[in-house]
């Protein structure tokens, strides 16, 4: 494992209310799964993160899915340099709000050139399933992005969300090779 490196990303969970934006990321951060649904404003987590021998500080901020928040959601949206978008794959309206999200993403960003990972949450629910996996996998091609599904209380597919995110970091800044000079992102989004 390469020296303690104060490399910082800052990534931000969206999606509808009751999607598992908060289990998703508290299973990541502490390892547990939290089955209790209380609506979050906002809570930020901090975890070092090691991925193909390099370490990141991962700056991790849940969001609140009500529209109520919105304001608060494009801020987070123009700081934010990694996302992942969550749709519960038992919940439609919660996938059919992904778009939405996607286009605030651009809208505040400016560019379609950011790291996104779009997570089809709550696997482990197959049978209340109400989005298939085709339909993931289409979304997943219209947004030009890799297609997973996950189970934060499974702990399935999660851990992998956060390292497409770190290597694409290690992507976009060249650390590895001791560059200076930043790459493009691509517009990949990951559903999971």
């Amino acid at each position: 494992m390469s020296a303690s490196s104060n490399q910082e990303y800052k990534i931000v969970v969206f999606g509808a209310g009751g999607v598992g934006k908060s289990a998703l990321t508290i299973q990541f951060v502490q390892g547990q799964f939290v089955k209790d649904y209380n609506p979050t404003i906002e809570d930020a987590y901090n975890k070092r993160f090691s991925v193909d021998g390099r370490i990141l500080q991962l700056n991790v901020t849940d969001t609140a899915g009500q529209d109520d928040f919105a304001a608060m959601r494009t801020a987070y949206m123009r700081t934010g340099e990694g996302f992942i978008l969550v749709y519960s794959i038992i919940d439609r309206f919660s996938f059919e709000d992904v778009e939405k999200f996607y286009k605030e993403l651009i809208r505040s960003k400016g560019t379609e050139k950011f790291t996104c990972v779009l997570c089809g949450n709550k696997s482990d629910l197959e049978g209340s399933r109400k989005v298939s996996k085709a339909e993931g996998q289409e979304l997943a091609n219209k947004l030009n992005s890799q297609f997973f599904e996950t189970s934060a209380k499974n702990n399935h597919n999660i851990v992998e969300t956060f390292e497409y995110l770190s290597r694409e970091y290690f992507k976009i800044h060249d650390i590895s090779s001791g560059k200076s000079g930043k790459k493009e992102p691509s517009c990949e989004c990951l559903l999971l």
